[in-house]
């Protein structure tokens, strides 16, 4: 039985609750949620039993597939076999609570800190995206756990959603051909075109490492290196957009505002070791409609274009990566990579990490993968700072770093 502790009990919590929920329905038993952790008890306290404590803070979002969107979720309605222990220190859930594991869903600058706890303390580690705050603390955090002989995964649930895991099986079997391009972004689909991203006004300061790129670029990232091979060169621009952003209450009063200086909104250039290009974007920013590109990601290969979750080859066949993957992909693979016919990528993200740690292996998105995404994301900004394409290279070596050497005292970390 693996006990896990979870640290952080905000709104972004009854998505994860929600996947382990699905995980026990499929059959999934060997783990229990023993421990809860927040900075208000009653917060962890609100998502133990359902009919009993505090009210559960409501959605923040109402988008359609935005993991904010779901709430009323409690442990009670997945197990009711062992006895929730609810903290406001996490250094005292993980040093003596009644755990095995730790899930990190805190803010950016905490991750290294409970990492390093954790580890000292014998606890394998799901930490929420990005990594870390700087390419150096990942690092650290990397050498500490395999040190250790620990499991450290890293939340990137776009590479678990099951198109992604269809996508990358698909091209590897060679069905699709040769990843060539690759186009990915949306331009005020989310909190546009002046809100608070998810009522977290940290989101909008550089020095506490917000921002979009650092937020949404790693999940880019991670899908581009999957399905187009490791990124060689940046060249990426950001901005910040709106200067101020608000929250807002039902009559559309202002309830909240901060001044902005970490960016919006990015635009990047990418290559490939495998010469893949392309590019992706994303803001916050964008008044009126938004853009989206597509349904999903664009990926041209040199037999057809995916559009989403579509295939089109060079003769105009049309086939959805689920129906390709059904007949190219044997059947222990499928069960394999998305068992019980689970389609949430949480849910999914969490049985890879829970497998791991039983099998004594790596996470398909381990401390090593989880680096390399925020290398990426960091390049962006690095680039744009330095008005030139940057090699990843630099950025893992910490040969670039001039704006991470500026947050980093702020976390006691190095670039």
């Amino acid at each position: 039985m693996i006990r896990i502790g979870i640290i952080g009990c905000g709104r972004i919590l009854a998505a994860h609750l929600q996947g382990f929920r699905l995980l026990r329905e499929a059959g999934v038993d060997d783990f229990r949620i023993t421990a809860l952790c927040a900075r208000q008890l009653d917060d962890a306290r609100s998502y133990v039993q359902r009919g009993h404590g505090p009210p559960q803070r409501a959605a923040v979002s109402s988008i359609p597939g935005d993991a904010l969107a779901v709430a009323d979720e409690f442990l009670s309605d997945f197990q009711n076999d062992v006895d929730v222990e609810v903290y406001d220190d996490f250094r005292e859930m993980i040093s003596t609570g009644p755990i095995d594991a730790v899930n990190d869903y805190t803010l950016h600058g905490l991750h290294h800190v409970i990492a390093q706890l954790a580890a000292e303390n014998g606890k394998h580690l799901l930490t929420q995206k990005p990594i870390s705050v700087t390419v150096g603390g990942a690092r650290m955090m990397c050498e500490t756990f395999e040190t250790c002989g620990l499991t450290l995964g890293v939340f990137e649930n776009w590479r678990y959603q099951p198109d992604s895991l269809r996508l990358v099986a698909l091209l590897k079997a060679g069905v699709l051909g040769q990843t060539q391009m690759i186009h990915t972004g949306a331009i005020g689909a989310w909190w546009a075109p002046n809100q608070i991203v998810a009522e977290t006004p940290w989101r909008h300061r550089m020095e506490q490492a917000g921002g979009i790129t650092l937020d949404m670029g790693v999940h880019q990232f991670d899908l581009v290196r999957a399905a187009g091979g490791e990124i060689v060169s940046i060249d990426g621009r950001a901005h910040t957009i709106e200067p101020v952003r608000y929250t807002f209450d039902v009559a559309g009063k202002i309830t909240n505002e901060v001044e902005c200086d970490a960016d919006d909104t990015y635009f990047a250039t990418f290559e490939t070791e495998n010469g893949t290009v392309g590019s992706v974007h994303a803001s916050w920013a964008g008044h009126a409609s938004p853009t989206i590109c597509g349904p999903g990601p664009v990926v041209y290969t040199s037999k057809g274009q995916l559009h989403g979750s579509s295939f089109t080859d060079d003769s105009g066949v049309r086939s959805t990566l689920a129906e390709l993957y059904e007949k190219h992909i044997s059947p222990e693979q499928r069960e394999r990579e998305i068992p019980f016919g689970l389609d949430d990528s949480f849910a999914l993200t969490q049985l890879d990490w829970l497998n791991a740690i039983r099998e004594r292996r790596a996470s398909i998105v381990d401390g090593q993968e989880g680096m390399r995404d925020l290398a990426c994301a960091w390049a962006v900004l690095e680039s744009s700072r330095a008005g030139r394409r940057v090699t990843l290279d630099e950025v893992l070596s910490g040969k670039v770093a001039t704006v991470q050497r500026e947050i980093a005292p702020h976390f006691g970390l190095e670039s």
